[in-house]
């Protein structure tokens, strides 16, 4: 269900999906009766969630990784309940057979609860219940809502609550939409090493709190902005940890009511097998399940990482500026005009981009932190929100990074005049002379250079201190940088 941005300010009296001519069936909860879409493959809890929560228009398929991650929960629990002797033959393979169909791409259109949700998720629950519980229905031989051979809450939520599942489903789901977004990452890293290879000979300037410090090469520049990348990108990897322990066969406080002894043990290692991560079973199921560590910790990995991405950004809008007038030291490939009354003015609109989505990032984590330690005693009733913004931050990140890379970093070209320049004019290079004219001397140059407006280079040629050959030797780009040993 995708709905265009204009829907967002729509009023809607329902999302049911009933017209007057729609065929329908009848299903009951505690609530009583209610008409379902005949074709619909969920049920009466979903469809009272569909009117009741009709909010951002992003429901569960939004991101289809989520929805896999519930098919990967409910098989390893049905897996569990069938090893417990619980669950029987027949249904189980059925059940199997619904999760494989939609680990494969099919029925996500059936997964419709709006993101937003009260009840900490036991709408998006139900919603995987009742359609995986039709899909084995139809899949063994029986019409939709036949729920005498299969149940949704029989069976496909057999020995769980939503308090275990969900909070499993959407730690799942960050695990495999970390493996994508760490891919993406670990390719726009590569594309600032390649940049450092290709600049590594190029002697520059560093600066410190906006001024002229000690030379440096644009390589090294570079090569630092990947190695901070590597780092984040390590740190996301660690956070994993966090998310694999889980809090499946806790059922409703964290006590296992419902569920059958052993059955936690045996969910933790079905859906290790199926998920192919290291999950392992809480060791204090109570804690776990009102806990909301593994949450925090992967937002703020994902926070630092925005920091990192946005420092960088700024970084290189900072080398970039000018043409004429600005530090102008590397070319931002051109990508569209830049001004609707500026002739000629072109933006850096990639970076901008980066660090829009990198805010983005920042505040999701601080509503995932708000949510986190708004949680009463045994559950947390905000874990959708969470959810919701760290999942976002991943898609955003996702998206992102591929175009950042492409339109930006891999079309960086240097200035290497303007490098060659600041080099030459720059006060800064006088560390480097120390131990050669000694610092009094060195002193004296960097005094008199910023009384005249005259290079530091330029006066060491008036004053005839050192040779060509000893100026070619000490700006020796790896010399000057520490590179030569």
């Amino acid at each position: 269900m995708k709905k265009s941005g204009a829907d967002l300010f729509q009023a809607t009296d329902t999302l049911s999906g009933l017209t007057e001519t729609t065929k329908t069936r009848t299903e009951m909860d505690l609530l009583g009766e209610k008409q379902i879409p005949v074709n619909a493959y969920y049920g009466v809890q979903t469809a009272r969630a569909l009117e009741n929560f009709q909010v951002s228009g992003m429901s569960t398929n939004f991101f289809p990784d989520y929805v896999r991650a519930y098919a990967m929960v409910k098989l390893a629990a049905a897996r569990a309940n069938a090893e417990s002797v619980r669950l029987s033959e027949g249904k189980l393979d059925a059940i199997e057979k619904a999760c494989k169909a939609v680990l494969d791409g099919q029925y996500h259109d059936q997964f419709l609860v709006d993101l937003y949700q009260g009840g900490a998720g036991t709408s998006a629950n139900m919603n995987a219940n009742e359609v995986l519980a039709n899909i084995a229905l139809e899949l063994s031989g029986h019409k939709k809502g036949e729920y005498q051979f299969i149940e949704p809450h029989d069976d496909l939520n057999m020995g769980q609550s939503t308090n275990d599942v969900y909070p499993t489903a959407v730690k799942v789901a960050l695990l495999l939409h970390n493996d994508k977004l760490v891919k993406v990452a670990q390719e726009l890293s590569a594309s600032f090493h390649k940049k450092g290879e290709e600049f590594n000979n190029l002697l520059k300037m560093g600066r410190t709190e906006g001024q002229d410090a000690v030379p440096m090469t644009l390589g090294q520049e570079f090569h630092a902005f990947g190695n901070q990348l590597d780092a984040e990108i390590n740190a996301l990897r660690r956070s994993e940890s966090f998310l694999c322990e889980q809090n499946m066969g806790a059922t409703a406080i964290g006590t296992g009511i419902t569920a059958t002894p052993g059955y936690a043990e045996k969910c933790a290692v079905h859906l290790a097998k199926i998920t192919g991560k290291p999950i392992i079973m809480s060791k204090d199921l109570i804690a776990a399940t009102s806990s909301q560590q593994g949450f925090v910790i992967y937002s703020s990995a994902l926070k630092s990482f925005a920091i990192a991405l946005s420092k960088i950004s700024s970084d290189l809008i900072f080398l970039a500026s000018g043409p004429r007038t600005g530090i102008f030291e590397i070319n931002l490939p051109a990508l569209q005009p830049g001004s609707s009354i500026m002739p000629g003015k072109v933006n850096p609109v990639m970076p901008e981009l980066m660090n829009q989505i990198c805010f983005k990032v920042i505040g999701n984590d601080l509503t995932v932190t708000m949510a986190a330690h708004s949680g009463l005693l045994q559950l947390n009733a905000y874990e959708p929100v969470e959810a919701i913004a760290i999942m976002e931050s991943q898609g955003l990140l996702f998206k992102s990074l591929p175009l950042f890379r492409k339109q930006c970093i891999e079309g960086i070209t240097a200035n290497e005049d303007v490098l060659k320049r600041n080099i030459e004019r720059s006060v800064g290079i006088v560390t480097a002379l120390n131990p050669v004219l000694g610092y009094e001397k060195t002193t004296e140059l960097a005094k008199e250079a910023l009384q005249s407006g005259k290079g530091i280079l330029e006066l060491i040629r008036e004053k005839k201190l050192l040779t060509e050959d000893q100026i070619k030797k000490l700006l020796d780009p790896a010399t000057m940088t520490g590179q030569k040993e």
